[in-house]
């Protein structure tokens, strides 16, 4: 999509916004009071969601939920640095994401795929494999139209050159808050699942990844200008866009078991889309890849200690 597109599809966006009248009253409030609003808004709703949740699906439903929660947070606390400095090196920048990247792969290996094909066998004898695989592939394809069809700018693009325009800076905020859906996703199948040992450590390796995630937005917003906190604020709201894809996962499983296998290797390919796609290119990006190919190597041994430890 041009650029052109895209920020006309960004002005429409906030038109449309701006032409709603219980938005035009909450921005005429006071700024203290407009965030108190928002913040008892956003507490009556998750009195109802975790509530519902715990009613109709019982006690792991809604611990997901505050698993995948919590999960999306860590890209706040990822883009903590950013408050404080406005670079870091770009060896401890790749280390960081190399580590996130092995984290990623253990989890998608031992938190989706075997559990994805051990459930497949059961239901459909010898059938797990293949049922997972097709999963994978759509959800690798999904990520694919997304990249495509949505409108943004790539992970390992440098955003200086695109300083005239803040359509653009969003773009880029966007393809973080597409590629967190998934992981979100995860999480939530792996709770609807009912193993909860599963979805605690796909969350913790859904948190751990989203820590260098959440300094890749924010820097280049202190960068380009932004209030650091202004810009460790918005790194955190990429992350949690994350529930939503939990509370997909969770019920979607939850209520149509039989599609667990599938939803599992569904939530596995797009997230190995991700990784390949957009997290490894960037660490290669500028050279002096060594760092990053050690640090995933030690990412995905400590996701597997991990996982046998809890295990």
């Amino acid at each position: 999509m041009s650029a052109l597109n895209s920020a006309n599809f960004f002005d429409k966006c906030q038109s449309r916004l701006n032409s709603y009248a219980y938005y035009q009253k909450l921005q005429a409030l006071p700024r203290n009071q407009r965030w108190l609003v928002l913040c008892a808004l956003f507490l009556a709703s998750q009195i109802v969601v975790f509530g519902s949740l715990y009613l109709f699906l019982g006690e792991i439903a809604a611990i997901g939920l505050l698993a995948s929660i919590l999960a999306g947070l860590a890209t706040g606390l990822g883009a903590l640095p950013a408050a404080f400095f406005k670079q870091v090196s770009n060896n401890v920048f790749n280390g960081l994401l190399g580590g996130a990247a092995g984290v990623m792969l253990a989890a998608t290996s031992f938190s989706l795929l075997l559990p994805g094909i051990e459930y497949g066998n059961e239901l459909w004898p010898d059938k797990g494999l293949w049922v997972v695989a097709a999963g994978m592939l759509i959800g690798a394809f999904f990520l694919h139209l997304a990249d495509n069809k949505l409108p943004h700018i790539h992970f390992n693009e440098d955003l200086s050159h695109h300083k005239e325009s803040l359509q653009k800076i969003w773009l880029f905020i966007f393809a973080i808050t597409i590629h967190n859906f998934p992981e979100g996703m995860s999480v939530g199948v792996s709770f609807g699942s009912g193993d909860m040992h599963k979805g605690i450590v796909l969350a913790i390796a859904i948190a751990l990844q989203n820590i260098p995630e959440g300094l890749a937005v924010a820097l280049p917003l202190v960068a380009l200008g932004y209030n650091k906190w202004k810009a460790v604020g918005i790194a955190t709201l990429t992350g949690l866009v994350e529930p939503v894809g939990g509370l997909l996962g969770i019920t979607m499983v939850s209520v149509f078991s039989p599609i667990l296998p599938f939803a599992m290797g569904f939530a596995a390919g797009a997230m190995l889309f991700v990784i390949s796609e957009e997290i490894i290119p960037e660490t290669h990006s500028k050279g002096r890849s060594r760092y990053a190919t050690f640090a995933l190597m030690i990412g995905f041994i400590i996701m597997m200690a991990l996982e046998s430890l809890l295990g």
